[in-house]
């Protein structure tokens, strides 16, 4: 059983890059775990958290590489994906055990936990934007909101 998954929450552990055979070829994956949490205000018009949970997350490919370059322990991330619950045996009793754990098809970052940035230019070996009819902008285009003031 999968379904689609979308939270906020803190980047538990150091997120973990290795590369892994599929179909012959060396991916990427970035694997982490997070804490989803459930924040309401508070009377101090503030936020408290009202639990929450831990989730296992996967990240896949070239952005898993990139992202884990920006992420460390506490960073604040947006997590979309899907859902699933994973099924192993134990080694030592082989009884059958399973989590749920998410297969992430986007990390974001807060911003508001971003003290800088630097952007690069898109190279021909980088992912192609995932929104169906998405093109990117050239430079000799004209931005749509340049003169916003």
């Amino acid at each position: 059983m999968s379904g689609f998954f979308v939270g906020e929450g803190n980047v538990g552990n150091a997120p973990m890059l290795r590369y892994n055979v599929v179909n012959g070829e060396q991916r990427a994956v970035l694997n982490m775990s997070v804490h989803f949490d459930h924040r309401v205000p508070d009377e101090g018009g503030g936020y408290k958290d009202e639990g929450g949970f831990w989730m296992a997350v996967s990240y896949w490919g070239k952005r898993a590489e990139h992202v884990a370059k920006l992420l460390k322990k506490g960073a604040r991330v947006s997590v979309q994906g899907e859902q699933y619950r994973e099924v192993w045996a134990d080694k030592e009793t082989g009884e059958e055990k399973s989590r749920m754990k998410i297969n992430a098809s986007f990390v974001g970052i807060d911003p508001l936990c971003v003290e800088s940035i630097t952007f690069r230019k898109r190279s021909e070996s980088d992912e192609q934007p995932q929104a169906l009819g998405a093109q990117p902008i050239s430079p000799e285009e004209d931005a749509p909101f340049d003169d916003v003031g």
